[in-house]
């Protein structure tokens, strides 16, 4: 019989308790500003006698109130010049790692008239680029870590595309209907780490959750301002899809949850060369959800419009899963229209002004708000396995809901959001 001891972090449960002979560690994270290497950093941070030094690799310091940790520093770090390049920073500063979390992402601009990700063929060759660049240059620099974690995403199995299995699994196949750059990211990793006897961890978030100043792919940005307007407006909070994406069980990945869940695939024997999904272990729907958000707003609500939709069909016949019907999404308006409306734009200024906010105006309307949308109407259900880990020893959980509300107090924290008209909030 294994006994396990687990423990809580404020709304964060199930978390995993490490021997205290496991200590001393460094850590490198790269693409340290960004949502998930910035809450990887905040989950290391909080174990100092664990983790003595981070070194934060990124083009832009992790803007941080208060500045970073006493044991993180901040290198300036371009991953798309040459390994050399990256070496002789690296070796002028002294970089060991024990660890390595490899979150660096270029988002290219899409194809004239496309979606965000449209352009696959350069978004797979630069990404590939940043990982295999960092690779080389840490050998260069006589850098040999233990574990080297990359973190992916859900598009792993073609969620964006259309219809997946359902649930999905660690050992499903790799959906190749267009160009993916996780996949020439895996095999790179794959090659590096058996040439030299390195151990890898892939994790595989769904929708990630979390407060950073740079938010243009940020769920929680675009619906935080449709709330904070609609309350400025006096207009109830309007559900824009159709009832497929009112009832759909669709999971949710907390930032911090998913950096103690890669803390723990380092760290744990069990673990070496396997991917995880990552994931909150919490049953979440806009039906359950939307009436919550309207109530920290206090503002009225509506749900699904039945007539009057426009739809579209999502582009592969047969879906990623194989077989079936394409899929579809159903809306009444979307956020980027609504973000256009001068009423709207009009209400913003005045409440940036009044409560001094960073966002002065609403810039990026197609990128913030459509990334925001595509959250919100999605016509059914995606649920990741996590059989996996927990066989493993994994049982970290946070309530998707409680997340989301701590994510728009962080927020407020870095004043991009006014505070919240909500007095108090109980969870069971």
């Amino acid at each position: 019989m294994t006994s396990q001891i687990v423990h809580s972090n404020g709304i964060y449960h199930g978390l995993p308790t490490f021997p205290e002979s496991i200590k001393g560690l460094t850590a490198i994270i790269t693409g340290s500003n960004g949502i998930s290497g910035y809450h990887m950093l905040r989950v290391l941070a909080q174990a100092p006698e664990r983790w003595t030094k981070i070194y934060c690799l990124s083009r832009r310091p992790p803007a941080i109130p208060g500045g970073l940790p006493p044991n993180a520093t901040h290198i300036a770090c371009d991953f798309l010049k040459s390994p050399k390049e990256i070496a002789d920073v690296l070796t002028k500063e002294g970089v060991k790692a024990d660890h390595v979390f490899f979150y660096s992402y270029v988002q290219v601009p899409p194809k004239p008239g496309g979606g965000l990700w449209s352009d696959n063929d350069e978004m797979c060759r630069v990404n590939k680029a940043l990982l295999a660049n960092f690779l080389d240059a840490m050998e260069i620099a006589s850098i040999k870590p233990k574990r080297i974690m990359l973190q992916t995403g859900a598009k792993n199995y073609g969620v964006h595309l259309g219809p997946t299995k359902m649930p999905v699994e660690e050992w499903d196949p790799r959906v190749e209907l267009e160009p993916n750059f996780y996949y020439p990211q895996e095999d790179v990793l794959w090659e590096y780490c058996k040439k030299r006897d390195i151990g890898w961890a892939i994790g595989m978030p769904a929708s990630i959750w979390g407060a950073v100043p740079d938010a243009a792919m940020n769920v929680g940005l675009p619906l935080a301002i449709y709330a904070t307007v609609c309350k400025h407006l006096n207009e109830p909070l309007a559900f824009f899809g159709d009832q497929a994406a009112w009832q759909a069980v669709v999971v949710q990945s907390s930032a911090m949850m998913n950096g103690y869940l890669e803390e723990w695939a380092v760290l744990t024997e069990a673990a070496t060369n396997q991917k995880f999904n990552a994931c909150d272990n919490s049953a979440f729907s806009n039906e359950s959800f939307w009436p919550r958000f309207a109530g920290w707003y206090g503002i009225d609500w509506t749900g699904p419009q039945t007539e009057g939709l426009k739809e579209a069909e999502w582009g592969y016949d047969p879906p990623p899963r194989g077989y079936g019907a394409r899929g579809k999404s159903r809306w009444s308006f979307t956020l980027v229209e609504w973000a256009n409306k001068p009423e709207v734009q009009k209400a913003w200024n005045e409440i940036a002004q009044q409560h001094d906010l960073v966002l002065k105006e609403l810039t990026d309307i197609d990128r913030i708000f459509g990334f925001g949308q595509r959250f919100v109407i999605r016509g059914g259900s995606f649920i990741m396995s996590m059989d996996k880990s927990r066989k493993l020893g994994w049982h970290g959980f946070v309530d998707s809901t409680e997340c989301i509300l701590e994510v728009f107090q962080d927020f407020v924290g870095l004043k991009m959001i006014p505070p919240l008209p909500l007095k108090e909030v109980k969870f069971l």
